[in-house]
């Protein structure tokens, strides 16, 4: 048996003894972001070395090395059994969940300089993920889901590139909410171009079914509304979300 032989049996044990409760980066970008933002990985795969190096010193040259050190190359059939599908970049790594008291203490800083996201009992992971991205992003100081989905299905990973890490994100119930004005958007509201949106804010927003729940419109602080042309419905959740965070960004700075 070769060194390689060895160092992949080795990471194949690693990946069954660690599978059960680790956050599956799924994907070069995925770990890639990961990586940066501090993300404890404890396995990478790739069903080609050469080639994920040759895409990290393109697209991540601060992180060559590392994923050189890292990376261990398995065949593809052995990743299609390790893995859901098989991202087209053939990479998936394993990596601890970010710290929840240091989410939760995030989240309940204040003064806050940046806005939390409330995504209230979203319903698809997609826009959960695509969410967690923008929201990382522009700096938001973090995103709480409400409901039964969990926020770091792998899923909501793949979708939001690895950026979980590169900000809080948590499921709470809504009497667990942290303090801070919260702005719910709702048709209903005032035009949001008119109001600004403070740094503490709590910005929620309903789900793709639904929208907000009762429960929560009760709590507002004040009901705010996208502007939208008349007998269009809705925008995409993550539309929607980008949307308010880029108002309450404000202009560029001089």
């Amino acid at each position: 048996m070769t060194t390689e032989d060895d160092a992949r049996d080795a990471a194949l044990r690693r990946w069954a003894a660690n599978a059960p409760g680790a956050v599956l980066l799924d994907g070069f970008h995925a770990l890639k972001h990961a990586l940066r933002f501090g993300a404890e990985v404890g396995t990478a795969l790739t069903t080609d070395k050469a080639a994920t190096l040759a895409l990290a010193r393109d697209l991540a040259g601060d992180l060559t090395d590392v994923l050189d050190a890292l990376l261990v190359e398995v065949p593809v059939q052995t990743l299609r059994e390790l893995v859901p599908r098989v991202h087209p970049t053939g990479v998936a790594a394993l990596a601890a969940r970010r710290d929840r008291q240091a989410n939760l203490a995030a989240l309940a800083q204040q003064p806050r300089r940046a806005p939390v996201v409330v995504l209230d009992n979203p319903r698809n992971l997609g826009n959960v993920g695509a969410v967690i991205r923008l929201a990382a992003g522009i700096g938001a100081t973090g995103v709480i889901t409400t409901g039964d989905l969990d926020p770091w299905h792998p899923n909501a990973v793949r979708s939001g590139a690895g950026l979980h890490y590169a900000t809080a994100v948590e499921r709470l119930p809504l009497e667990q909410l942290p303090s801070g004005p919260l702005f719910v958007l709702d048709p209903e509201g005032e035009d949001i171009r008119s109001v600004p949106l403070p740094d503490d804010a709590l910005v929620a927003f309903g789900s793709e079914r639904h929208g907000i729940s009762p429960e929560l419109r009760t709590r507002a602080t004040r009901l705010v509304a996208l502007p939208m042309r008349p007998q269009v419905s809705s925008y995409n959740l993550a539309t929607s979300v980008a949307m308010a965070l880029f108002h309450w960004g404000g202009p560029a700075p001089a």
